[in-house]
C-alpha cells in the first residue's frame, strides 16, 4: 500500500505531499526544517514548513498515532487548549522500499515555547508563579472535561503570553484517556504523575547547571499540585447558605466568572427545615471572558486578553452618546433616540478603535505577537506614559511612542520576557 495522508482539512494533503516522506525523520534535510525549541521526547520530533504553516512532525507507530490524532480532535471539540491535529501519514517507505514509521502532524502554536525552555533561562519568581497558575488551570480544565493526561510534563506543555500572564497548552496526548467523568482517584493519580514528571525534569536541568538557583525542583512540583487543588476546590465545592440569601449564590457565580469560568449547570436544594439552601456548580466551563468577547465582537482571544479587551471596550462604550447600560429596548410610545445595542457598539469599537490601532503598528515590527496581545501591550504602554505624565495621553500618542521607542529595539523573546 502506498503513502496515505489522513487529514482534517482538504488543503493540508497537497501541502504535506511536498515533505520528504521517503526519508527517516531524523535525517530530513535542513531546507525543510524550522529551528524552534523543543522539549525532550521519546520519539523523533521535528518542526517543518508546509506551505505557509509550520508543523510539528512526530514519528510513532500507526496505532498510537491514529489514537493521539483522534484524542487531539476530541480535545479541540471540547474547547481544551491543545495543539491542533492536522494529519497522520502512513504507508511510508524509504528509497529501498523498507517501511518507515508513520507520523503524526500537528500545527505549531504560534508564539509558543515549551515550559522546559523557560526554566533553562533566568526566571523571576513572579514569572514562575504565573507559569504555575497557567499549568494548574490547564490540568483543572482537562479534568473537568474528563481527560486524564497521564504524561503531564514541562516538555509536553507549551506556554504562550496572554495579556501579561501565560496560557498553557497540551502538546502530547499519546497516553491520555477521555472519560465521561474522572473519579477523585483518577485525578489524584494524574496529578501525582505530573508532580513526579515536572520535578524530575527540573532535577535534570539542575544537574546540568541550566536551572536558576532560586527554583527548588521538588517544591515547584508540589506547589503546582497545591494550586490545582485550591482551584478545583473553588470550582466544585458545595456551598450552604441561609434561606433567602440568594445573592450569595450570585456572588459565588461571579467569583467563578472572575476566575474565567462559567457555571453551565447547577444544583440548588432547600433543606428539609427550609432554613438553608445548598448550591453545587455541577458543570463548570472555562473561557467566560473569551466567550463574552467572541459573542460581542467576533474576536477569538486568550482568556486574559479577552478580560483586558472587554475592560477597554466597556470604557469606550461609556464615552458614546448612544450607549445606555442595561436595558436597551425603546421606551413605550417612542419619541426618543434608541440606544445602540451592546453588540452594535462592540463591532463599532472593533472597526473604529481596535483594528486601526493594531494596523498603526508596522507588520514587520510586530514579531510573533497576535493582534490581541499587541493591543494589550499598547494599552499597557498608554497606562505607563499616562502615569508618567499624570494625565491620559491617549491611545494614538501611545501607539506612536510605542512604534518609535519600544519596537525598534531588540524585542525580548518569550523565555526572557520580563516577569
Amino acid at each position: 500500500m502506498g503513502l496515505q495522508i489522513s487529514a482534517t482539512n482538504p488543503e493540508h494533503p497537497a501541502l504535506l505531499l511536498e515533505l520528504p516522506w521517503r526519508t527517516p525523520l531524523e535525517e530530513w534535510p535542513e531546507e525543510y526544517l524550522v529551528p524552534l525549541p523543543r522539549g525532550i521526547s521519546r520519539h523523533v520530533v521535528r518542526y517543518a514548513r508546509a506551505g505557509d504553516e509550520v508543523v510539528a512532525v512526530k514519528e510513532l507507530a500507526e496505532r498510537p498515532a491514529l489514537r493521539e490524532y483522534e484524542l487531539l480532535r476530541d480535545l479541540d471539540r471540547l474547547g481544551i487548549p491543545a495543539v491542533d491535529a492536522l494529519a497522520v501519514v502512513t504507508g511510508r517507505t524509504d528509497r529501498a522500499g523498507e517501511p518507515l514509521e508513520p507520523v503524526l502532524i500537528t500545527r505549531h502554536l504560534g508564539g509558543s515555547m515549551p515550559y522546559r525552555s523557560m526554566f533553562e533561562t533566568t526566571l523571576r519568581p513572579a514569572t514562575m508563579h504565573r507559569l504555575m497558575d497557567a499549568l494548574a488551570v490547564l490540568l483543572v480544565r482537562l479534568h473537568l472535561a474528563g481527560f486524564a493526561w497521564g504524561d503531564c510534563s514541562l516538555s509536553n506543555t507549551l506556554f504562550r503570553r496572554d495579556a501579561g500572564a501565560y496560557a498553557a497548552y497540551l502538546v502530547d496526548a499519546e497516553t491520555g484517556e477521555l472519560h465521561r467523568r474522572l473519579s477523585p482517584g483518577q485525578r489524584e493519580y494524574d496529578l501525582d504523575l505530573a508532580r513526579v514528571n515536572i520535578s524530575g525534569e527540573l532535577l535534570d536541568l539542575e544537574a546540568s547547571g541550566a536551572l536558576h538557583p532560586s527554583v527548588d525542583p521538588v517544591e515547584f512540583g508540589t506547589e503546582i499540585c497545591a494550586r490545582y487543588r485550591g482551584l478545583w476546590q473553588e470550582l466544585t465545592r458545595t456551598s450552604v447558605y441561609p434561606a433567602g440569601k440568594y445573592h450569595y449564590i450570585e456572588r459565588r457565580i461571579r467569583r467563578l466568572n472572575d476566575l474565567g469560568f462559567d457555571v453551565a449547570e447547577m444544583q440548588i436544594e432547600s433543606s428539609t427545615t427550609g432554613d438553608t439552601v445548598t448550591f453545587v456548580p455541577k458543570v463548570v466551563d472555562a473561557g467566560h471572558h473569551q466567550r463574552q468577547l467572541l459573542r460581542l465582537t467576533g474576536l477569538d482571544t486568550e482568556e486574559n486578553q479577552a478580560r483586558r479587551l472587554l475592560t477597554d471596550l466597556e470604557s469606550w462604550m461609556a464615552t458614546q452618546d448612544d450607549y445606555a447600560p442595561g436595558d436597551t429596548r425603546p421606551e413605550p410610545g417612542g419619541g426618543h433616540a434608541l440606544a445602540a445595542r451592546p453588540e452594535v457598539l462592540a463591532h463599532r469599537w472593533v472597526r473604529e478603535v481596535f483594528r486601526p490601532t493594531v494596523r498603526a503598528v508596522p507588520g514587520e515590527l510586530r514579531g510573533t505577537m497576535d493582534p490581541a496581545e499587541l493591543y494589550h501591550e499598547l494599552l499597557e504602554h498608554r497606562w505607563y506614559l499616562s502615569e508618567r505624565a499624570q494625565h491620559d495621553i491617549g491611545l494614538d500618542t501611545a501607539v506612536q511612542d510605542y512604534v518609535r521607542n519600544v519596537l525598534p529595539g531588540a524585542r525580548r523573546a518569550p523565555d526572557t520576557a520580563p516577569g
